[in-house]
């Protein structure tokens, strides 16, 4: 059981802050509490709507681009091929139609409100450069206001692996 003397401090707590809420309804400071309340929940929503980032994966090949965003956990957020966006099929890899592709990819990238993109690129496997469309995707997405933090060549390079096609003098022209 708790002494006489703690129970005393405990009503003496106990009116103090009766007294308290008195004199707030009384200044009308209940409703600011309210709003505070209310401007800490709008505090809330615009931390949710902050800058968000995404991971741009391009693969380039001298016959296509495909363009493939993702969130950091990897869920795809947008996906737009050169296909997509023309219907000749010769011009799929075209610098181009690259730049088209991005204008879509920004589009959906602004609706999800992704502002920063890591840009990983890969060409076809033992090539030693990507295709035509890499270059001008980056550059059409930073000139779209997307800010670029990393830009990683995960090209997959052959180590030995089965014997090449051509033959054992290569491939004569």
């Amino acid at each position: 059981m708790p002494k006489k003397e703690n129970l005393k401090e405990i009503e003496d707590s106990e009116e103090k802050l009766e007294e308290i809420e008195e004199g707030m309804e009384k200044t009308g400071e209940k409703g600011k509490a309210e709003n505070s309340e209310e401007e800490i929940e709008e505090k809330r929503e615009k931390k949710k709507e902050k800058d968000t980032e995404g991971v741009l994966n391009i693969y380039t090949s001298f016959n296509n681009t495909i363009a493939h965003v993702t969130d950091s956990s990897g869920r795809t957020l947008a996906k737009v091929s050169g296909g997509m966006v023309t219907k000749h099929s010769r011009l799929k890899a075209n610098p181009t139609i690259a730049m088209f592709i991005a204008k879509r990819i920004s589009e959906n990238m602004k609706e999800k409100g992704v502002k920063s993109l890591y840009v990983r690129i890969r060409a076809k496997t033992g090539n030693t450069s990507p295709g035509p469309g890499a270059n001008a995707i980056i550059k059409s997405l930073s000139r779209d206001g997307f800010k670029i933090l990393n830009i990683l060549d995960t090209t997959r390079m052959p180590r030995g692996g089965p014997k090449k096609k051509g033959g054992r003098r290569g491939r004569r022209v």
